[in-house]
């Protein structure tokens, strides 16, 4: 019996789990939103990379064409769950272990008793981890929070990642219940609605996370600017951007309208939608309400018109800026060097480098990425080489989001490699560097070496599948003619509490004319015609 499906189990690990939470949402002052409007061989990169040491880096937040300008002064940021919670404590994989069979308990008794007898010595620190490691499943998550919670190692931050897992599986429930015992615990709770508004926002429930902001007055806390930036952050980020201007106008008597609150907005519309009509609205809209652009405005504005391909109007903005007194920071020259570069002036591209160095400036990863993108994308290769040596050069060391240019722009066999070269330089490929590889090897109809990419993934590399990878191996594997696996990979991911797809569902119910290990098999031979003319990945 699980632990998770049985109501009387859950009141006796919380007294409160199913006491009612007020569920009536009082109006909102404003009408519903109108609707929105050939893969090349070349030689080995391995010579080049080979030359960094091995230093783990972290993801660069603004990378050639999906540039992203950093919201760091738009207000109080919604830092608030990193992607990673990386904890070093040997004993985390076992507690994990040790938390899914005590799941499987009958009583709290019985799965306490099995935790406590494990011999686990429990720290914040490993309860951080265990819960992000479960969030996938957040009933044995939610057993991790209240055997720390026991052992008095359990804290604001625990209930924080805690109230994230569920809100992104909707036990939007539970969550307040946390939330009330921590009120009524005298502990601090501000960031936690904030955790709450955010997951309310990426459920694509914008009215809901407008009332957990009004509900702060009643936990004894006013909202302040901050909070209410927060809110703004939390609906563009999540798609919900004519709402959050709604919200922003209706609110101007409580919170005066500031240049702060328009560049949440226009952040929203030049890096979630990249939408430049709208976000030439939202700059009209400020010169109506007397708002004067600053620095970050212009630098949206700029990222935008890159995104889209537009040099004249990035250009013109670009000296616009130094005109009004504003100096123009690394974002906006990594906008120009990436626009510059996809409209084949590579030699501009590198005077702005040469400029920016002559300024003080430093480029980072993301500048010399943003000339290493367009270039594979383009296919020039060799180019891109060359870029990538000047990179290594200057002392800046390749990222992951350099290695995936690269694997994007190469063949697979190049891809494969460039994976191994990645753990060598210290840089842990991330879910998103095997969607690529195994994307390439869909493409080519090599469901094998997928299969073979897949098993890697998870053994090798220990890179837990998500539902997009689930989504392109099983849709991969049936289009290949693989439905028994396609099928086996389909339970499989169900099996881990990732929802059903009905696409996949009616792809799989589909049926194949002939016998399906027919199929298979003449898709094996397919794959070995193919393996003699491109040398296979693996033996």
């Amino acid at each position: 019996m699980s632990l998770f499906s049985n109501k009387t189990i859950f009141r006796r690990l919380h007294p409160h789990f199913f006491r009612s939470f007020p569920r009536s949402i009082p109006p909102l002052p404003y009408a519903p939103s109108p609707p929105l409007v050939t893969s090349i061989a070349i030689f080995p990169f391995s010579w080049a990379f080979r030359r960094t040491p091995c230093v783990r880096f972290q993801l660069s937040r603004c990378f050639a064409s999906h540039l992203h300008v950093s919201a760091e002064n738009l207000g109080t940021a919604l830092e608030l769950i990193p992607e990673r919670i990386d904890c070093h404590d040997p004993s985390k994989h076992t507690l994990v272990e040790s938390l899914t069979v005590a799941s499987q308990f009958s009583t709290e008794a019985e799965a306490t008793t099995y935790l406590d007898d494990s011999g686990i010595k429990p720290s914040l620190e490993l309860v951080y981890s265990v819960i992000w490691e479960l969030r996938e499943n957040w009933k044995v998550a939610f057993l991790a929070f209240k055997w720390g919670e026991k052992r008095e190692c359990a804290d604001e931050k625990a209930c924080e990642l805690l109230v994230w897992v569920l809100g992104n599986h909707h036990k939007f429930g539970i969550a307040w219940t946390l939330i009330r015992d921590l009120h009524r615990a005298s502990l601090s709770i501000r960031s936690v609605l904030l955790v709450m508004i955010d997951r309310y926002a990426a459920a694509n429930n914008p009215e809901k996370a407008i009332w957990t902001f009004r509900v702060m007055e009643k936990f004894r806390m006013s909202p302040d600017q901050d909070a209410f930036y927060s809110l703004l952050k939390a609906l563009c980020n999540h798609g919900n951007i004519e709402e959050a201007e709604e919200f922003m106008f209706l609110s101007k008597k409580l919170f005066p309208l500031q240049t702060d609150g328009f560049n949440i907005i226009l952040s929203g519309w030049c890096n979630i939608f990249v939408d430049i009509l709208e976000a030439k609205r939202i700059w009209r809209e400020m010169s109506k309400c007397c708002i004067v652009p600053n620095a970050t405005s212009y630098t949206l504005m700029i990222s935008c018109f890159s995104k889209i391909g537009n040099l004249f109007d990035s250009m013109r903005l670009y000296e616009e800026m130094k005109k009004r007194g504003w100096s123009p920071g690394l974002e906006v020259y990594n906008s120009l060097i990436f626009i510059l570069t996809r409209e084949n002036l590579c030699k501009e591209a590198l005077k702005i480098l040469d400029k920016m160095k002559h300024l003080g400036i430093q480029p980072d990863s993301a500048t010399y990425n943003s000339m290493i993108r367009p270039l594979c994308e383009a296919k020039k290769l060799v180019e891109a080489k060359d870029v990538l040596a000047n990179m290594i050069e200057d002392n800046v060391k390749p990222t992951t989001d350099t290695y995936h240019a690269f694997i994007e722009g190469s063949d697979l066999n190049i891809g494969w490699e460039l994976l191994g070269q990645m753990r060598k330089e210290g840089l842990r490929p991330t879910g998103g560097t095997f969607l690529l590889l195994l994307s390439k090897c869909f493409k080519l109809g090599q469901a094998e070496n997928a299969l073979n990419i897949w098993a890697e993934m998870k053994q090798l590399y220990e890179v837990m599948p998500d539902k997009a990878h689930y989504e392109m191996l099983v849709e991969g594997l049936s289009r290949c003619g693989m439905l028994n696996k396609a099928r086996d990979y389909y339970a499989e991911m169900r099996s881990r509490g990732f929802t059903d797809d009905p696409k996949l569902q009616k792809m799989l119910k589909e049926r194949v004319p002939g016998n399906i290990e027919t199929v298979e098999c003449l898709s094996r031979q397919v794959h070995k015609v193919r393996s003699k003319r491109v040398s296979p990945l693996r033996k």
